[in-house]
């Protein structure tokens, strides 16, 4: 059980993260010292080395009702990206909420492998699906100077955080809301990207409570076996990339990674290649397009 926050009279910041760490702590926290840092650096508008460099400063009683208004928020597990309303990726900001799955940096690796592939010297047709913050297609759109890029999502809601993200980064994408797995897509593109909801439905419950009490159920999974997006994607692949391009998938872990090459094993793609992140794990499966 949580222990509640008691009001106290700290006001430095140094006070404060020694206070709030071990208020975490006693909370279950492992990262508590981190925690704090986070939810300070967003009310100071600065970065980690600037807190200790201000160490002295005092917070407002504006600021400091803030800050516990949102350790109490935390301690309910609720994503500290939800409770700034924000995260970042490649190095960017992209504004969240609970409509949209948080970026992962492990989705890095996919926008590295996207450049490794392409350059700037040719015009390239881009479809990001499950686009949800949009934070892929953006950073896409940021990268490339000579893309064309579209994203798509079934959920409404995160299309609007998504445009108001290619709004704010000023980039120009094609949104549209489209169901992939039952509606057909008939344009033709050099490349398609997707980090889709693949966590099984039998394993919801076992997932953190940071993710399965606060992230949007439909971002998760397929309702299914983790692999609807994967099937659906091997099948449309060919008639709607252009032979010689490419797809690329984010996948999960475990057995996972090799369920998913298989699908596409099965379908004779030119090449078909399991790439890691930068923890070694396999993340991304690049298909070569007939």
């Amino acid at each position: 059980m949580r222990k509640p926050v008691i009001k106290n009279n700290h006001s430095r910041v140094i006070d404060i993260i020694n206070w709030a760490e071990k208020y975490f702590s006693l909370n279950g926290f492992e990262n508590s010292r981190k925690e704090t840092e986070w939810l300070l650096e967003e009310i100071l508008d600065c970065q980690k080395l600037d807190l200790y460099l201000r160490y002295e400063d005092e917070l407002t009683a504006e600021q400091l009702q803030t800050l516990h208004t949102w350790i109490n928020r935390r301690i309910e597990k609720e994503p500290a990206q939800y409770i700034t309303g924000n995260c970042e990726f490649y190095g960017r900001k992209f504004i969240v909420n609970n409509d949209v799955f948080i970026p992962r940096p492990e989705t890095e690796t996919l926008i590295n492998i996207v450049l490794s592939i392409l350059d700037n010297s040719s015009y390239q047709n881009i479809l990001d699906v499950c686009t949800g913050s949009g934070c892929i297609a953006i950073t896409l759109a940021k990268e490339l100077n000579n893309a064309n890029i579209s994203a798509i999502d079934i959920s409404k809601k995160a299309l609007n955080i998504a445009m108001i993200n290619a709004k704010n980064h000023n980039v120009d994408i094609n949104f549209e809301q489209i169901d992939i797995l039952s509606q057909p897509y008939k344009n033709k593109m050099d490349m398609v990207v997707c980090n889709p909801p693949y966590i099984p439905i039998n394993e919801m419950g076992a997932i953190m409570d940071d993710v399965r009490l606060y992230e949007p159920k439909i971002a998760l999974t397929d309702g299914s076996d983790g692999l609807s997006f994967y099937k659906r994607i091997s099948e449309l692949a060919p008639s709607i990339v252009v032979p010689g391009g490419y797809v690329l998938l984010e996948v999960g872990i475990n057995q996972h990674p090799r369920l998913v090459k298989n699908i596409f094993d099965i379908q004779s793609f030119s090449k078909i290649e399991m790439i890691s992140d930068l923890n070694g794990d396999p993340r991304i499966l690049k298909v070569l397009v007939n």
